[in-house]
């Protein structure tokens, strides 16, 4: 074991635990789903549902569900009446997705709908409070303008991957179309006046905007 993973394992023994539910689904995640790692995991779960605790928001779009442990993860710090709506563009994944939602502890908090969130969400008629950005790479900026047409003033829009598992820093990947899309996403936000932004260096990078 080197010293990052040791440093890991610490950071996990030393925040609030995981939960049997959420324990079983990045399980399963891992073992029935190609890319499990792509599910949020531990620290950055409960990192995201302090995030939801802090900023208390009632509406909250999600795009990319993957598995559903970001969701439920933010469904779990949402006071009573919030709401969390999650997309997911693969159909290939709700067989899977959909049954570890409903039956989960938080499951009248989620709704979860499989579709293109950029031409979706906006159909829902709702000014969100708190966005997650998860889907695809090649579409993070089309997806982020979106989220910025619907996010109310003062609202925060999270950008997850945006070290790319430190591509971002590594010419040999420049050719790569998701390395491409993140480059240009974390251009286009460093140079946006609209918003103001931090990325944080957890796990594969985790960029906070706030709309301005």
């Amino acid at each position: 074991m080197n010293d990052s993973q040791r440093l890991e394992d610490y950071v996990l023994d030393h925040i609030e635990p995981e939960g049997e539910y959420l324990h079983r689904l990045w399980r399963a995640t891992n073992i029935h789903l190609l890319a499990g790692r792509m599910a949020s995991g531990h620290l950055q779960g409960r990192l995201l549902k302090m995030l939801v605790q802090m900023i208390r928001p009632q509406h909250i779009l999600e795009i990319g569900t993957f598995s559903g442990y970001s969701a439920i993860c933010m469904a779990e710090g949402l006071e009573a009446g919030g709401k969390v709506y999650t997309f997911e563009i693969d159909d290939e994944l709700e067989d899977f997705t959909r049954p570890w939602i409903e039956n989960s502890p938080v499951a009248e908090r989620i709704a979860f709908f499989i579709g293109d969130a950029i031409t979706e969400a906006p159909k829902l008629g709702i000014l969100f409070d708190m966005v997650f950005l998860d889907g695809d790479k090649r579409t993070y900026i089309q997806a982020y303008e979106m989220a910025l047409q619907v996010t109310r003033p003062g609202g925060f829009i999270l950008a997850d991957n945006t070290l790319w598992d430190g591509h971002v820093v590594d010419s040999a990947y420049d050719g790569d179309a998701q390395t491409r899309g993140i480059l240009a996403f974390n251009d286009h936000v460093s140079s946006d006046q609209r918003v103001e932004q931090v990325i944080l260096p957890l796990r594969d990078g985790l960029t906070l905007i706030r709309k301005l």
